[in-house]
C-alpha cells in the first residue's frame, strides 16, 4: 500500500477516471485561482457540487429503480411463496421464469442495483483520490511543492528527509515531530527510493501536518523561497501560498481534525476546537439525514426469512455509517472531512429534488409501458422461435428423404448406387462434406446396407 495515495493513479482504466476528474479539479482551482481566491477547500466544495450534478442522471435512474422494485417486491415474495416446498428441478425452473417475468414486466434488471453501484464505485474511489493528492493533479499547486522539494534535493539530496535527526531538536514535541515524519517517509515516499525523488518528495511534504513542515522548513531554511513572487512558507506574520491554500475557515485542512484538537488544547485556541470538532460531528449528522432521505423498501405483503435479515442488515449499516463517518473524518484530514460533509449536503439537497421528481412520476404508466414493451419482445422472441422450428423441421425432412433415396439404393444393390456410396463418404465434395446433410445420409446408407445382408 506504500506509496499509492499521493503520485498519479497508474491502474489500468481506473487512471483515466481520475485522470478525467483530476482536470476538472485543476479546472475549478484555476478559476477560483483567477478570480483571487486559490483556497483548496473552496475548490473542493465546488468539486464536489460538480461532480454530484454529472452524477445526477444516474442517480435518479437508480432511485426510479428502487421505486419499482418497492411496487415488485410483493409479486416476486408472492411467487417465491408459491415454490416455497417445491425444490425440485421443474419448480425451480418454473419458479425462476415467472420471476423473469415479473422483472419483464416493470422493465428492470435482476442486477439493476449492482450495475448502478458498480458505476459508482470507481468514480467515488478517484474522487477520493483527486482529493487526496492534489498536487499530483492540479499542476499550480504541484508547483508549489516542487519549489520546496528541489531545495530538498539541493541541500542533502533529502537525506535528513529520510532519517531525520533528533540533536537538533530542542523539546519533547520536536523530537515527537521527527517521528512522525520519520514515518510519513516510510508510508508516503516510495518515489523517493524508486528512482523519482523529487516527486517523492512532494508526496511527503504534502502529507505533512503544518507542525511537522514547520521542522522540514527550519532545517532546509525553506522559509524563504518564492513561487511567482509569493512566499511559499510564511513565518510567524505573513501567510505564504501553502497556508493559503490550505487555510480554510481558519482550519488548516491538511492537518486531521485530532492535531487540530490536541493543537487546540495546547495554544487554548478555543475556537480552533470547536471548528476541529465541527467536522467529524457534522459528517455524523449530515451522513444520517442522507440516509434518512434515501426512499426505504416498502413491504405490501409477507416478508420471507432471507429478505428479513437483508433488511435488519440493512438497518445496522444505515446505523453505523453515520459513526464511521465522524471517526474517519477525526483521523483523515480535514479536507477529506469537508469533502464528505460537503458531499453528504449535496446529495441531501439532490436527495430532496429527485424524491419530489420520483412522487410525480406515474409509475403505473411506467410499469403498462414495460409490460407492452415486454410482450412485444415475448412476441418477437416468440415469431423467431416459431422461424427456427420450421427451419429445423425442414432439414430433418430433407435428411429423412435422403436417408429414404440411400435405402432404396441399397435394396437394389446397384453398382452405381454402392459406388456413389463410396465416392461420397470417401472425398470430400461440396454436397459431401464431414458434417453435412449428405455425409450423415451415406452413414445411415452404409448402416443399413450392413444390417440387409
Amino acid at each position: 500500500m506504500n506509496g499509492i495515495l499521493l503520485t498519479q493513479n497508474s491502474t489500468p482504466v481506473f487512471k483515466y477516471i481520475v485522470w478525467i476528474l483530476g482536470k476538472i479539479m485543476e479546472g475549478i482551482f484555476t478559476v477560483i485561482d483567477m478570480i483571487g481566491i486559490p483556497n483548496i477547500g473552496l475548490a473542493i466544495i465546488l468539486f464536489t457540487i460538480v461532480i454530484n450534478l454529472l452524477m445526477m442522471p444516474l442517480t435518479i435512474k437508480q432511485q426510479k429503480f428502487a421505486k419499482l422494485s418497492s411496487k415488485m417486491n410483493p409479486e416476486l415474495q408472492a411467487i417465491q411463496a408459491k415454490y416455497k416446498n417445491r425444490k425440485d428441478q421443474n419448480s425451480q425452473m418454473a419458479m425462476n421464469s415467472e420471476m423473469q417475468a415479473v422483472y419483464a414486466k416493470y422493465g428492470v434488471s435482476p442486477t439493476g442495483s449492482c450495475g448502478y453501484l458498480l458505476i459508482q464505485m470507481p468514480i467515488l474511489f478517484a474522487l477520493y483520490r483527486v482529493i487526496y493528492a492534489m498536487p499530483a493533479y492540479v499542476t499550480k499547486i504541484g508547483d508549489t511543492f516542487r519549489v520546496l522539494a528541489a531545495k530538498v534535493i539541493a541541500t542533502d539530496g533529502a537525506e535528513w528527509l529520510m532519517n531525520p535527526t533528533y540533536t537538533e531538536f530542542i523539546n519533547a514535541d520536536q523530537v515527537a515531530a521527527s517521528s512522525k515524519i520519520a514515518n510519513t517517509v516510510a508510508m508516503y515516499g516510495k518515489s523517493m527510493t524508486d528512482g523519482n525523488l523529487e516527486n517523492g518528495i512532494v508526496d511527503v511534504l504534502n502529507r505533512l501536518s503544518s507542525s511537522d513542515m514547520s521542522l522540514v522548513a527550519q532545517h532546509y531554511d525553506l522559509s524563504n523561497l518564492t513561487f511567482n513572487g509569493n512566499l511559499i512558507i510564511s513565518n510567524e506574520t505573513t501567510r505564504g501560498l501553502i497556508d493559503t491554500y490550505n487555510n480554510f475557515l481558519g482550519l488548516n485542512i491538511g492537518d486531521s481534525p485530532q492535531q487540530l484538537i490536541i493543537e487546540a488544547f495546547h495554544n487554548g485556541a478555543w475556537l480552533l476546537l470547536i471548528g476541529a470538532l465541527a467536522i467529524p460531528v457534522l459528517s455524523a449528522v449530515t451522513q444520517w439525514i442522507s440516509v434518512k432521505l434515501m426512499p426505504q423498501q416498502e413491504n405490501n405483503g409477507p416478508v420471507d426469512d432471507q429478505t428479513a435479515q437483508m433488511q435488519s442488515t440493512m438497518k445496522t449499516i444505515n446505523l453505523f455509517m453515520p459513526l464511521l463517518s465522524a471517526w474517519f473524518c477525526f483521523t483523515l484530514p480535514a479536507g477529506m472531512g469537508l469533502y464528505w460533509v460537503a458531499g453528504s449536503v449535496v446529495r441531501g439537497i439532490q436527495q430532496v429534488l429527485i424524491n419530489k421528481h420520483i412522487d410525480k412520476m406515474d409509475f403505473n404508466a411506467i410499469i403498462e409501458k414495460n409490460a407492452d414493451k415486454s410482450a412485444k419482445k415475448m412476441e418477437k422472441i416468440k415469431e423467431n422461435q416459431e422461424k427456427l422450428n420450421a427451419y429445423a423441421n425442414m432439414n430433418t425432412k430433407n435428411i429423412k428423404s435422403i436417408q429414404q433415396r440411400a435405402n432404396i439404393d441399397s435394396s437394389k444393390g446397384t453398382s452405381t448406387g454402392s459406388n456413389n456410396i463410396n465416392k461420397n463418404t470417401s472425398s470430400k465434395t461440396s454436397n459431401g462434406n464431414s458434417g453435412s446433410m449428405m455425409s450423415k445420409a451415406n452413414m445411415v446408407s452404409d448402416y443399413n446396407k450392413r444390417n440387409n445382408k
